[in-house]
């Protein structure tokens, strides 16, 4: 609980001034109003041990899961669905909650609700744990008297979503795990164990051999600039994370991702089955699909899909068909165009748009095995290359040598 100090009047007109205690403002203004005091400002007051416990760490705070957000909406659906009030679903599962920042939220959401806001509203209030998709999707459903069914299907969706989120994860980190490992054993050989054979090689009396020399002359530069690698890399970092963040540089980057070998094409996929997905649960659920475009535009995750999504709603606030604008930026692949037209004519767009997603997500499964069925064997080529040819190029000096003896 928090204490709030208030100014504010009496029904009768007399000032009114002190402290209540209340989770957040709203509830604060509730607790005065049943008093019979109007007031004209509430300020939380701060004391010097809260003040320090607001303090956030970057990176340490505490987020809202998915799968939280997830198993949220799939019982606050069964609740609607028994008979149950709004606010005592709130009550419920806001107190069952583990994530404190999830209970925080919820509890607020709880409080906008007795105050007399819409569901929706007071959750569009925390932007941060429920997206723009999310809100609509539940405004929706409030309007239209089936709120129960739309958050079936809200929890439906972030479980696909989630799961193809996973998905490519799991494909990117893989290798970005061994390259990180096989970086650091490099580093370990040329700054600890090539000194050692240095040593060896002064007392031989003979030039080395190329690329043993090449070895030694990279641990060389390792022990002695290490400081300049390291800050050269997270300096390249921080740039190409500031160029990212720009207009340009992200319009750049993300075209440039579409258009590697393999990568790009999954990326493509996953923006196809995330695009049909979303568009596809918010046109069934009853959200205009001008509006709808617009949200999918900004969930894309991809600056030139979110650009070819916003054309194609231009396109057909001027009349004009969904389908031929997007065939026209050549970023979604021609069997998606042709299935969205046939949904446009027979007036099935949402089923339509359900199936590709479905096909979509079956082929991003096909794409992530046959992506690390041949990552696996050229990994494993790399770091044979890499530390086999450390390895021999260290033993040259001693080959030669036995060589010299044995002759």
């Amino acid at each position: 609980m928090a204490k709030f100090a208030y100014v504010g009047k009496t029904l009768g007109g007399q000032a009114a001034r002190g402290e209540i205690e209340a989770l957040n403002i709203t509830q604060a203004t509730a607790a005065l109003r049943r008093q019979q005091i109007v007031p004209s400002s509430i300020n939380e007051k701060k004391t010097g041990l809260a003040s320090l416990s607001e303090i956030k760490i970057p990176g340490l705070g505490q987020r809202v899961k998915t799968k939280e957000i997830v198993i949220f909406t799939r019982q606050f659906a069964t609740m609607i669905d028994a008979g149950l009030p709004l606010v005592q679903c709130l009550d419920i599962l806001s107190s069952q909650q583990e994530n404190k920042m999830f209970k925080k939220v919820l509890t607020d959401v709880k409080s906008s609700v007795e105050g007399g806001s819409t569901f929706a509203d007071a959750l569009k209030k925390h932007p941060k744990v429920f997206d723009d998709l999310f809100v609509n999707l539940v405004a929706a459903g409030e309007v239209g008297g089936i709120l129960d069914t739309i958050l079936n299907r809200l929890s439906s969706f972030l479980e696909k979503a989630d799961k193809l989120k996973g998905k490519i994860k799991g494909a990117m980190t893989y290798p970005a795990a061994v390259i990180i490992i096989a970086a650091l054993v490099v580093s370990g050989l040329l700054l600890w164990v090539v000194p050692i054979f240095e040593g060896m090689f002064s007392g031989f009396g003979k030039a080395l051999p190329l690329p043993t020399q090449i070895v030694v002359n990279l641990s060389k530069f390792l022990q002695h600039w290490w400081y300049i690698i390291i800050g050269a890399l997270v300096g390249a970092g921080i740039g190409l994370t500031r160029f990212y963040r720009t207009g340009r540089g992200r319009r750049l980057m993300d075209a440039f991702f579409l258009k590697l070998p393999v990568f790009g094409d999954l990326l493509r996929k996953t923006a196809v089955a995330r695009f049909t997905r979303t568009l596809g649960t918010m046109l069934s659920s009853g959200v205009p699909i001008l509006e709808a475009l617009e949200i999918v535009a900004k969930t894309a995750g991809n600056v030139v899909i979110e650009e070819a999504v916003m054309k194609a709603r231009t396109s057909l606030s001027e009349g004009k068909t969904l389908s031929e604008p997007l065939a026209e930026t050549k970023v979604f692949p021609g069997m998606v165009t042709q299935m969205i037209t046939v949904g446009e004519t027979t007036g099935a767009m949402d089923t339509m748009l359900s199936k590709i997603a479905d096909f979509y997500e079956d082929e991003v499964d096909a794409a992530v095995e046959s992506l690390t069925s041949l990552i696996e064997p050229l990994l494993m080529a790399f770091l044979g290359v890499v530390v086999g040819g450390l390895v021999i190029a260290l033993y040259l000096p001693i080959f030669q040598l036995a060589g010299a003896i044995a002759g």
